[in-house]
């Protein structure tokens, strides 16, 4: 069991959302630069991580975007990792590294059985099925699917603060992203994003 579960807050899109981030500290935030309620251009993601503590790591998102555009958010220095939800496979990321040095997590889509794609991004997110959306849905799915994963990995779908600390307890995941689960009328919630830090860093306790 490792020692501390790491916590992505995603979709952060005003200076308010920046800001909470700021008082929490998760350990990433995450800019939607893909189709989202969320998504905010490249410009706004450079004025917004201008005010982001440096010692947070900042990821982006991406659905189906080409190689050359991650690349150039990356290098412009908005982003520090990547993250792909769509379509994206081993020429992909051949083509991304060897343009840029970057680590990248890959989104896989879990439907009761563990199928991961014939490829190696240093992380894997592990992400509750949706008919229409790439992820954030506000959906969990069956945990035991990915029990026998013994690498680290990124757990989404559905974390809030109600089922937070058992996903760590029966998963022991290197990091969990919650987007949703710490909005309130899908905005950035400060008193949630506060309980949800305060819940994975003390999950260890006891």
């Amino acid at each position: 069991m490792r020692i501390m579960t790491k916590i992505k807050i995603c979709g952060l899109s005003r200076e308010e959302d920046i800001e909470y981030a700021n008082i929490c500290r998760p350990d990433y935030v995450g800019f939607v630069f893909a189709p989202s309620k969320r998504r905010i251009s490249a410009e706004k993601a450079k004025d917004l991580r201008a005010l982001l503590d440096p010692e947070i790591v900042c990821v982006g998102v991406f659905v189906n975007e080409t190689v050359d555009a991650v690349a150039d958010i990356f290098t412009s220095g908005i982003i520090d990792m990547v993250q792909l939800h769509g379509d994206e496979d081993a020429v992909f990321l051949r083509k991304l590294r060897s343009i840029v040095d970057v680590p990248v997590i890959k989104a896989v889509r879990v439907d009761g059985t563990l199928i991961l794609p014939d490829m190696d991004p240093d992380y894997f997110m592990f992400d509750a099925p949706s008919a229409t959306l790439r992820g954030g849905s506000g959906e969990t799915f069956r945990w035991d699917s990915v029990c026998g994963y013994d690498k680290d990995y990124f757990l989404a779908g559905g974390i809030n603060a109600d089922n937070v600390e058992m996903a760590i307890k029966q998963l022991d995941p290197f990091c969990v992203d919650v987007s949703s689960g710490v909005e309130t009328d899908g905005k950035k919630d400060l008193d949630k994003m506060s309980e949800m830090v305060r819940k994975v860093r003390g999950s260890r306790d006891g």
